[in-house]
């Protein structure tokens, strides 16, 4: 007998101009868009499966935050899960990642939040200002899953939102792995 599929919704969120909307847009559409207009806000949907279980992942691509936004409340409201993106290329969307945080866990208040960092644009390497062993250093003091991506080439988009399902299971009770199975390297 098929299990019943499981809904959940994940926020995207980060400064302007990392690829929250590319990394969405690559996830769902399976394409890299190279120019779009800045996002108001929009939601993505796709099925997918993981360790035998169906889930409905929808993805709330966020509008650009920064040091001053105010934090919405719908971004917490039936929000499983959270995947916080800065550009490796940018310490300033790094330090805003960091002002995020802040503000979900004032909203929230529960540190075991299902939480993936994300540090994209790695296919610009000889751009980057952020390292890697920063990005490993927040998601260790965030108690965050972190990966680096590229939703340009494609690199651990969908590991990416498999770790924030299996991240937001673990969060539910839902599992009792804790250490799902890595199927992509960090460069």
């Amino acid at each position: 007998m098929a299990s019943a599929v499981r809904q959940r919704k994940v926020a995207l969120l980060g400064y302007r101009s990392v690829g929250k909307s590319s990394l969405a847009i690559q996830f769902v559409q399976g394409q890299f868009v190279d120019s779009y207009d800045p996002t108001i806000e929009n939601t993505f949907n796709k099925n997918i499966k993981l360790r035998n279980q169906d889930f409905e992942i929808a993805v709330v691509d966020t509008a650009g935050q920064d040091e001053y936004s105010i934090f919405p409340t719908q971004y917490t409201v039936g929000i499983h899960g959270y995947v916080l993106v800065y550009s490796i290329e940018s310490s300033k969307s790094f330090e805003i990642v960091q002002i995020i945080y802040e503000k979900i866990m004032d909203m929230i208040g529960d540190p075991n939040i299902a939480l993936v960092l994300v540090g994209n644009k790695s296919d610009l390497q000889s751009e980057r200002e952020v390292s890697k062993e920063q990005g490993e250093k927040l998601a260790k003091e965030i108690n965050a899953v972190f990966l680096e991506t590229s939703a340009k080439d494609n690199i651990c988009v969908n590991d990416l939102f498999e770790r924030c399902v299996s991240q937001i299971e673990k969060a539910l009770g839902n599992t009792d792995e804790s250490n799902p199975d890595k199927k992509c390297s960090i460069m």
